[in-house]
């Protein structure tokens, strides 16, 4: 059966638009079974090129798009995100998606953090940018932890998303080496010249070697959930998609 999806962002980075862009091109060529019911922007028309243009595309696409401005929301009831706030915000986010019945939710770029409530009406599932067992936090943090500690492997999970903030059951995820040919020079080079909390050339490669995966990872996970292959509630523990996330690469460079 055809997954139907709510395909959250914020739209106006890269990085989320190419997740958006890798979904839509495994759908038209059908080794995704699935369709992209709604889209939903925490921005509101006017309120940055990436959104506008992110709009525009999801338009073109045939795909419908609801929009609910999390800067103007908040600047009417109070000018902060407080729990009755955020609450009440998601509450017309679920009013404006609910009609299109989408089956689960993806934040691909979604700045906001949920409301328990709204994570109760749509099984989620998010992006980390580190393996099941690694280090937490924003993806900047995550890289100079593992430069602090010389990882030689990280990767990315895609997580189901619950009341407690990144810390959902991890439904997949995928390794990526950090040694070898790419890398050794790029460590020998970083510890003659840089703490590892400033960024430099190893930093950008680490980010970089992520985002290159992210899109796939993404998209075989929702593939898996779209062939029953996978218990969106995380029960039957995580999938290594690692083997079928560089066999796509490979595939397409």
């Amino acid at each position: 059966m055809t997954l139907r999806l709510a395909w959250f962002t914020a739209g106006r980075g890269a990085g989320s638009r190419g997740m958006f862009e890798r979904a839509v091109a495994a759908i038209a060529d059908g080794s995704l079974d699935a369709e992209i019911a709604v889209v939903f922007l925490q921005r509101e028309r006017g309120e940055g090129e990436g959104s506008d243009a992110f709009m525009d595309r999801a338009a073109a696409l045939g795909i419908p798009v609801e929009t609910l401005s999390a800067r103007r929301f908040r600047a009417e009831h109070g000018g902060a995100f407080t729990t009755q706030v955020r609450a009440a915000y998601d509450a017309q986010v679920w009013a404006q998606v609910a009609p299109h019945q989408p089956q689960v939710g993806v934040l691909a770029g979604y700045l906001l953090i949920m409301s328990p409530a709204l994570t109760r009406s749509l099984p989620f599932v998010n992006l980390h940018p580190a393996l099941p067992d690694g280090p937490v936090g924003l993806w900047q943090k995550v890289i100079a932890q593992l430069m602090a500690e010389g990882a030689h492997e990280t990767g990315s999970t895609v997580f189901r998303v619950t009341e407690e903030l990144d810390r959902g059951p991890s439904l997949a995820y995928t390794r990526v080496g950090l040694r070898g040919t790419a890398f050794d020079a790029l460590w020998a080079d970083q510890a003659a010249h840089q703490p590892a909390d400033e960024g430099g050339a190893l930093f950008d490669a680490i980010r970089a070697a992520g985002v290159r995966r992210e899109p796939e990872l993404l998209v075989q996970t929702l593939r898996a959930l779209a062939d029953g292959r996978m218990d969106i509630e995380g029960r039957s523990g995580a999938l290594d998609l690692t083997t079928q996330v560089e066999a796509a690469l490979e595939g397409r460079s």
